[in-house]
């Protein structure tokens, strides 16, 4: 072991030699070889070797790594979960290579629900009781958005890979950035903002909040109340891709579609440049096929309709509707002239009728025809006087005449 104290205060140290100092202070502590240590599990990760997880103390915001390696889970009460609080048993170690402290734990004994999960657990309530997790209310994404706004850390991976993904997926898409502080106390409020300028802008069609993969503590902020209600109001549909498929924040709920990972919203955004040329493409052959089988299908009903054409012999078929009708204009003919001769007849015989009433043809066969002063035909002898004169009208001529006397009918 490097002994500090006999070296001059203003003696340089190397890397290894105040690593190794510190090394020492801290494991040689009596304190520290056997620690009880109370805190919220605030995330884990599980290994082939063990189990990495970190405890929180919400109160003081503070936070330290832990390790209990898989050869000691047999003798554990209980393994950490995210959210419980709990008490664990270890050691403090330093890690030269990354100067790094941790708690090497050797037992684990919860002690319930941590302060902070609790508190999630009842703003998730809340919130979902006020609807903004409510499946009816998520918007359908644009079909082909030509506009899209990214909210997240201009210094972070994610961006970087949203980019990347965007222009191999889809070139050419006009893309608008929202930079935002998505890590820390002051994250909710940068990234509410940034939500709000996409939304006062209006070009944007859809908005990507990404960040990156990180501890669970780094991604609190995606489960404050501010962020999850700016998710909420945003007019614009959002999709969010935080983390690297960690369990779903607040946020995530809240949005229009859940991606997960910022790559993975990307591409859920929008979709592939080459997928719609390729299902462009599918389209334009099925309507080609349909039209080409259209077409021999009207090409098989034309030959087939003249085949019924050659097998009808449309000249014959002429030919007898022609001697039909020049059979049926005969007959007309013929009724026709038969009627007209029969009217003719009939005509023959009324003028023959007449004759016999014609008065001139009477008063031809020797009868007269008598008439009184004012013209009126004279039939009874009672009906004149002695004296009165008479007009008659003979064959040829006209006779006056004046009544000498009258003898009655007897």
């Amino acid at each position: 072991m490097v002994s500090f104290t006999s070296l001059p205060a203003a003696d340089p140290l190397s890397v290894g030699g105040l690593v190794d100092y510190i090394k020492a202070l801290l494991e040689e502590d009596s304190q520290l070889r056997r620690v009880w240590v109370v805190g919220e599990v605030s995330s884990a990760n599980s290994h082939s070797k063990g189990l990495f997880f970190n405890l929180t103390d919400l109160d003081n915001k503070a936070t330290i790594s832990c390790v209990a390696w898989r050869s000691q889970f047999a003798k554990m009460n209980d393994l950490p979960k995210v959210g419980e609080q709990v008490m664990v048993l270890g050691t403090v170690k330093v890690y030269p290579q990354r100067s790094s402290y941790q708690i090497t734990v050797w037992q684990v004994l919860p002690t319930g629900d941590g302060l902070k999960a609790l508190r999630l657990r009842q703003l998730k309530q809340r919130l979902e009781a006020e609807g903004l997790f409510d499946p009816q209310y998520k918007r359908p994404l644009p079909t082909l958005p030509r506009t899209i706004a990214v909210v997240s850390s201009p210094q972070a991976a994610a961006w970087g890979d949203i980019q990347r993904s965007l222009g191999h997926h889809h070139p050419g898409l006009h893309i608008l950035f929202s930079p935002a502080i998505v890590q820390g106390d002051s994250a909710p409020d940068s990234i509410a903002a940034a939500l709000d300028r996409v939304a006062q802008d209006g070009r944007a069609e859809v908005v990507i909040l990404a960040r990156g993969g990180g501890a669970s503590e780094d991604l609190d902020c995606f489960d404050d109340e501010r962020v999850v209600r700016a998710v909420a109001d945003c007019p614009i549909p959002v999709v969010t891709g935080i983390g690297h498929q960690r369990d779903e924040s607040l946020a995530d709920l809240a949005a229009d579609l859940c991606a997960h990972t910022p790559t993975a919203a990307a591409l859920a955004a929008v979709p592939a440049l080459a997928d719609l040329e390729a299902a462009h493409q599918q389209r334009q052959a099925r309507l080609q096929t349909v039209v080409t089988e259209t077409l021999a299908l009207a090409q098989d009903d034309l030959q087939t309709l003249g085949q019924r054409l050659q097998r009808l012999r449309i000249d014959q078929r002429l030919e007898q509707q022609q001697a039909k009708m020049s059979q049926l204009q005969g007959r007309l003919t013929y009724a026709v002239q038969g009627e007209l001769r029969r009217a003719t007849d009939r005509c023959q015989a009324l003028r023959a009728h007449l004759m016999t009433l014609d008065p001139d043809t009477v008063i031809r066969r020797g009868y007269a025809l008598v008439k009184d002063e004012a013209g009126h035909l004279v039939t009874q002898a009672d009906h004149l006087s002695p004296g009165q004169v008479l007009q008659i009208q003979l064959a040829q001529g006209q006779v006056t005449a004046q009544v000498m006397a009258t003898e009655p009918q007897r």
